[in-house]
């Protein structure tokens, strides 16, 4: 019996996503941001938010090359942006602009932040280009697109289960959450900035 797909490669870049994409972590953020909205409105979100992840991270992983070579965009490059635009995110949710109405009831957070750079970030898009790089034989491949797939369908559950969670913590905890996940966001945002910055560094030695 011949195997369909590589488990090894399969488990690694599982693993490799599951680190950087951090389904737990989003949780909280996800529920900061669709705060307010109804649960039908956040269910949509949930979805939304997966699928645009499992877009990009699907264009990157077929054409990632191209695309940053024709822009001549470096990975360093990709870091230092999306770092830069998720602390703008951080910056609304510590200050509690995020819960305006009239700034996000027209925006579509599935989109961005949530569907990318937050899940389809920087980390994730570097880590799936690098998997199909060193992919040799269709048994492998078969595997990192599978470990692909999976990997959104448990990020669209966690953000699915966790509107339940809103129902228990109320208003007040929300708030909390909100404040607490601008936190969690900046220092994330800080950190791509820094890998970014570290990686100009190491790609121009003086």
């Amino acid at each position: 019996m011949g195997t369909v797909i590589d488990g090894k490669v399969f488990g690694s870049l599982f693993v490799t996503l599951f680190v950087i994409m951090d389904p737990p972590g989003i949780m909280p953020i996800f529920l900061a941001l669709t705060s307010g909205r109804a649960h039908r409105v956040q269910r949509r979100m949930a979805w939304q938010a997966a699928l645009v992840a499992l877009g990009v991270i699907t264009c990157f992983g077929l054409f990632g090359h191209q695309i940053l070579d024709y822009l001549h965009v470096s990975i360093p490059a990709l870091q230092v942006s999306g770092g830069i635009l998720l602390l703008l995110i951080a910056l609304d949710l510590l200050t509690g602009r995020i819960e305006e109405p009239k700034q996000t009831k027209d925006v579509n957070v599935a989109l961005v932040p949530l569907g990318t750079p937050l899940l389809a970030g920087p980390g994730a898009i570097v880590a799936v280009i690098l998997a199909v790089q060193q992919a040799q034989t269709g048994t492998q491949h078969a595997a990192l697109w599978a470990a692909i797939v999976l990997m959104h369908l448990v990020l669209w559950l966690t953000m699915r289960f966790s509107l339940a969670i809103i129902r228990v913590i109320k208003e007040g905890g929300v708030v909390l959450i909100t404040r607490l996940s601008g936190l969690l966001l900046s220092a994330i945002a800080a950190q791509l900035v820094a890998n970014g910055v570290f990686g100009f560094i190491e790609g121009h030695p003086h």
